[in-house]
Protein backbone atom coordinates (compact mmCIF):
# COMPACT_ATOMS: atom_id res chain seq x y z
CA UNK A 1 0.00 0.00 0.00
CA UNK A 2 2.82 2.39 0.95
CA UNK A 3 4.51 1.86 -2.40
CA UNK A 4 1.27 2.54 -4.26
CA UNK A 5 0.72 5.76 -2.29
CA UNK A 6 4.25 6.93 -3.04
CA UNK A 7 3.83 6.17 -6.75
CA UNK A 8 0.57 8.10 -6.81
CA UNK A 9 2.25 11.08 -5.12
CA UNK A 10 5.14 11.04 -7.58
CA UNK A 11 2.72 10.88 -10.51
CA UNK A 12 0.60 13.72 -9.10
CA UNK A 13 3.74 15.79 -8.57
CA UNK A 14 4.85 15.20 -12.17
CA UNK A 15 1.39 16.09 -13.51
CA UNK A 16 1.42 19.33 -11.53
CA UNK A 17 4.95 20.10 -12.69
CA UNK A 18 4.03 19.57 -16.34
CA UNK A 19 0.87 21.67 -16.02
CA UNK A 20 2.86 24.53 -14.49
CA UNK A 21 5.56 24.38 -17.16
CA UNK A 22 2.99 24.36 -19.96
CA UNK A 23 1.11 27.27 -18.38
CA UNK A 24 4.36 29.25 -18.11
CA UNK A 25 5.30 28.43 -21.70
CA UNK A 26 1.86 29.56 -22.89
CA UNK A 27 2.14 32.85 -21.01
CA UNK A 28 5.63 33.35 -22.41
CA UNK A 29 4.49 32.74 -25.98
CA UNK A 30 1.41 34.96 -25.87
CA UNK A 31 2.28 37.71 -23.41
CA UNK A 32 6.08 37.78 -23.20
CA UNK A 33 8.60 37.08 -20.49
CA UNK A 34 7.41 39.86 -18.16
CA UNK A 35 4.03 38.11 -17.91
CA UNK A 36 5.64 34.96 -16.49
CA UNK A 37 5.20 35.74 -12.80
CA UNK A 38 4.67 33.10 -10.15
CA UNK A 39 1.21 34.49 -9.43
CA UNK A 40 0.15 34.49 -13.09
CA UNK A 41 1.58 31.02 -13.72
CA UNK A 42 -0.09 29.61 -10.61
CA UNK A 43 -3.44 31.03 -11.67
CA UNK A 44 -3.09 29.72 -15.22
CA UNK A 45 -2.07 26.26 -14.00
CA UNK A 46 -4.74 26.09 -11.33
CA UNK A 47 -2.32 25.64 -8.43
CA UNK A 48 -1.28 27.64 -5.39
CA UNK A 49 1.85 29.79 -5.77
CA UNK A 50 3.78 27.87 -3.08
CA UNK A 51 3.58 24.78 -5.31
CA UNK A 52 5.85 26.53 -7.82
CA UNK A 53 8.49 27.12 -5.17
CA UNK A 54 8.26 23.53 -3.95
CA UNK A 55 8.69 22.14 -7.47
CA UNK A 56 11.14 24.62 -9.02
CA UNK A 57 12.82 26.45 -6.15
CA UNK A 58 12.22 29.92 -7.56
CA UNK A 59 11.18 31.73 -10.72
CA UNK A 60 14.58 31.15 -12.32
CA UNK A 61 14.18 27.42 -11.74
CA UNK A 62 10.79 27.60 -13.43
CA UNK A 63 12.31 29.42 -16.43
CA UNK A 64 14.99 26.71 -16.65
CA UNK A 65 12.21 24.11 -16.81
CA UNK A 66 10.43 26.10 -19.54
CA UNK A 67 13.68 26.25 -21.54
CA UNK A 68 14.06 22.49 -21.16
CA UNK A 69 10.46 22.13 -22.37
CA UNK A 70 11.46 24.21 -25.39
CA UNK A 71 14.39 21.94 -26.19
CA UNK A 72 12.10 18.92 -25.94
CA UNK A 73 9.57 20.59 -28.26
CA UNK A 74 12.30 21.34 -30.80
CA UNK A 75 13.68 17.81 -30.51
CA UNK A 76 10.25 16.41 -31.37
CA UNK A 77 10.34 18.38 -34.63
CA UNK A 78 13.95 17.56 -35.36
CA UNK A 79 14.88 14.46 -37.28
CA UNK A 80 17.99 13.05 -38.87
CA UNK A 81 17.85 11.26 -42.19
CA UNK A 82 19.93 8.15 -41.61
CA UNK A 83 20.62 7.78 -45.35
CA UNK A 84 20.72 11.31 -46.80
CA UNK A 85 21.45 11.70 -50.50
CA UNK A 86 23.79 14.61 -49.82
CA UNK A 87 25.28 15.31 -46.36
CA UNK A 88 25.64 19.03 -47.17
CA UNK A 89 21.96 19.33 -48.05
CA UNK A 90 21.21 17.43 -44.83
CA UNK A 91 23.05 20.13 -42.87
CA UNK A 92 21.22 22.88 -44.74
CA UNK A 93 17.88 21.28 -43.88
CA UNK A 94 18.83 20.95 -40.22
CA UNK A 95 19.98 24.58 -40.06
CA UNK A 96 16.77 25.77 -41.71
CA UNK A 97 14.69 23.75 -39.26
CA UNK A 98 16.47 25.31 -36.27
CA UNK A 99 16.01 28.83 -37.64
CA UNK A 100 12.36 28.24 -38.52
CA UNK A 101 11.72 27.01 -34.98
CA UNK A 102 13.25 30.18 -33.57
CA UNK A 103 11.26 32.49 -35.83
CA UNK A 104 8.03 30.66 -35.02
CA UNK A 105 8.69 30.75 -31.25
CA UNK A 106 10.51 34.04 -30.63
CA UNK A 107 9.89 34.38 -26.88
CA UNK A 108 10.67 30.75 -26.15
CA UNK A 109 13.77 30.79 -28.37
CA UNK A 110 15.06 33.94 -26.68
CA UNK A 111 14.64 32.27 -23.30
CA UNK A 112 16.41 29.13 -24.55
CA UNK A 113 19.32 30.81 -26.31
CA UNK A 114 19.47 34.38 -25.00
CA UNK A 115 21.52 33.25 -22.01
CA UNK A 116 24.64 31.16 -22.75
CA UNK A 117 24.11 28.16 -20.47
CA UNK A 118 20.38 28.01 -19.80
CA UNK A 119 19.01 24.52 -20.38
CA UNK A 120 22.12 23.14 -22.05
CA UNK A 121 22.44 20.35 -19.47
CA UNK A 122 18.98 19.01 -20.29
CA UNK A 123 18.58 15.60 -21.89
CA UNK A 124 16.63 17.11 -24.79
CA UNK A 125 19.39 19.62 -25.59
CA UNK A 126 22.01 16.89 -25.51
CA UNK A 127 19.88 14.64 -27.74
CA UNK A 128 19.51 17.46 -30.24
CA UNK A 129 23.26 17.99 -30.26
CA UNK A 130 23.74 14.27 -30.93
CA UNK A 131 21.58 14.56 -34.06
CA UNK A 132 23.70 17.52 -35.21
CA UNK A 133 26.92 15.60 -34.53
CA UNK A 134 25.61 12.65 -36.54
CA UNK A 135 25.00 14.95 -39.50
CA UNK A 136 28.50 16.38 -39.21
CA UNK A 137 30.03 12.94 -38.88
CA UNK A 138 28.42 11.84 -42.14
CA UNK A 139 29.90 14.91 -43.81
CA UNK A 140 33.30 14.00 -42.37
CA UNK A 141 33.17 10.40 -43.59
CA UNK A 142 32.27 11.65 -47.07
CA UNK A 143 35.57 13.57 -47.11
CA UNK A 144 33.83 16.94 -47.41
CA UNK A 145 34.37 18.34 -43.92
CA UNK A 146 36.72 21.34 -44.01
CA UNK A 147 37.26 21.66 -40.23
CA UNK A 148 37.21 19.42 -37.17
CA UNK A 149 33.83 17.96 -36.20
CA UNK A 150 33.57 19.82 -32.89
CA UNK A 151 34.40 23.14 -34.53
CA UNK A 152 31.83 22.45 -37.24
CA UNK A 153 29.17 21.86 -34.58
CA UNK A 154 30.06 25.17 -32.91
CA UNK A 155 29.92 27.04 -36.24
CA UNK A 156 26.52 25.59 -37.12
CA UNK A 157 25.10 26.26 -33.67
CA UNK A 158 26.51 29.80 -33.53
CA UNK A 159 25.29 30.83 -36.97
CA UNK A 160 21.77 29.48 -36.44
CA UNK A 161 21.55 31.06 -33.00
CA UNK A 162 22.97 34.35 -34.23
CA UNK A 163 20.68 34.39 -37.25
CA UNK A 164 17.53 34.02 -35.15
CA UNK A 165 18.52 36.44 -32.39
CA UNK A 166 19.68 39.05 -34.91
CA UNK A 167 16.47 38.67 -36.94
CA UNK A 168 14.34 39.12 -33.82
CA UNK A 169 16.31 42.23 -32.81
CA UNK A 170 15.60 43.98 -36.11
CA UNK A 171 12.57 46.18 -36.80
CA UNK A 172 10.04 44.30 -38.90
CA UNK A 173 10.67 46.50 -41.95
CA UNK A 174 14.38 45.57 -41.91
CA UNK A 175 13.94 41.79 -41.73
CA UNK A 176 15.32 40.72 -45.09
CA UNK A 177 15.13 36.93 -45.76
CA UNK A 178 18.41 37.30 -47.67
CA UNK A 179 20.13 37.69 -44.29
CA UNK A 180 19.21 34.13 -43.33
CA UNK A 181 20.26 32.72 -46.69
CA UNK A 182 23.62 34.50 -46.58
CA UNK A 183 24.36 33.29 -43.05
CA UNK A 184 23.42 29.73 -43.93
CA UNK A 185 25.63 29.67 -47.01
CA UNK A 186 28.48 31.29 -45.08
CA UNK A 187 28.19 28.43 -42.58
CA UNK A 188 28.28 25.86 -45.38
CA UNK A 189 31.30 27.52 -47.00
CA UNK A 190 33.13 27.59 -43.66
CA UNK A 191 32.74 23.90 -42.86
CA UNK A 192 32.12 22.02 -46.12
CA UNK A 193 34.10 21.38 -49.29
CA UNK A 194 32.50 21.30 -52.74
CA UNK A 195 34.29 18.04 -53.50
CA UNK A 196 35.65 15.31 -51.21
CA UNK A 197 38.97 16.34 -49.71
CA UNK A 198 40.47 12.94 -50.41
CA UNK A 199 40.73 13.99 -54.04
CA UNK A 200 42.90 16.95 -53.10
CA UNK A 201 46.66 16.95 -53.17
CA UNK A 202 48.00 16.78 -49.63
CA UNK A 203 47.33 14.68 -46.54
CA UNK A 204 44.99 16.88 -44.47
CA UNK A 205 41.67 16.05 -46.13
CA UNK A 206 42.40 12.35 -46.32
CA UNK A 207 43.59 12.37 -42.70
CA UNK A 208 40.39 14.07 -41.55
CA UNK A 209 38.20 11.59 -43.43
CA UNK A 210 40.16 8.63 -42.08
CA UNK A 211 40.04 10.09 -38.56
CA UNK A 212 36.25 10.15 -38.72
CA UNK A 213 36.12 6.49 -39.74
CA UNK A 214 38.81 5.30 -37.36
CA UNK A 215 36.51 4.33 -34.42
CA UNK A 216 34.67 1.92 -36.71
CA UNK A 217 37.81 0.00 -37.71
CA UNK A 218 38.31 -3.45 -36.18
CA UNK A 219 41.53 -4.51 -37.94
CA UNK A 220 43.71 -2.45 -35.63
CA UNK A 221 44.09 -2.96 -31.90
CA UNK A 222 42.90 -0.27 -29.50
CA UNK A 223 46.47 0.90 -28.95
CA UNK A 224 47.11 1.05 -32.70
CA UNK A 225 43.93 3.04 -33.30
CA UNK A 226 44.93 5.47 -30.56
CA UNK A 227 48.42 5.96 -32.04
CA UNK A 228 47.09 6.36 -35.57
CA UNK A 229 44.51 8.84 -34.26
CA UNK A 230 47.29 10.96 -32.77
CA UNK A 231 49.17 10.95 -36.08
CA UNK A 232 46.07 11.91 -38.05
CA UNK A 233 45.29 14.71 -35.59
CA UNK A 234 48.83 16.03 -36.08
CA UNK A 235 48.44 15.97 -39.85
CA UNK A 236 45.26 18.04 -39.73
CA UNK A 237 46.73 20.39 -37.09
CA UNK A 238 49.88 20.96 -39.17
CA UNK A 239 47.64 21.74 -42.15
CA UNK A 240 45.97 24.57 -40.21
CA UNK A 241 49.36 25.95 -39.09
CA UNK A 242 50.62 26.05 -42.66
CA UNK A 243 47.65 28.00 -43.95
Amino acid sequence: MAGGTEDAEVEAREVSRQRIVEAAADLLAHEGREAVTTRAVAAAAGVQAPAIYRLFGDKDGLLDAVAEHGYATFLAAKHADTRPQDPVEDLRAGWDLAVEFGLANPELYTLMYGEPRRGTDSAAFQAGMEILLERIHRLATSGRLRVDEELAASVIHATARGAVLTWLSLPVNRRDPALLAVLREAMIAAIALDEPAVRDVGPAGAARALRALLPEQTTLTSAERHLLGEWLDRLTADHHKDR
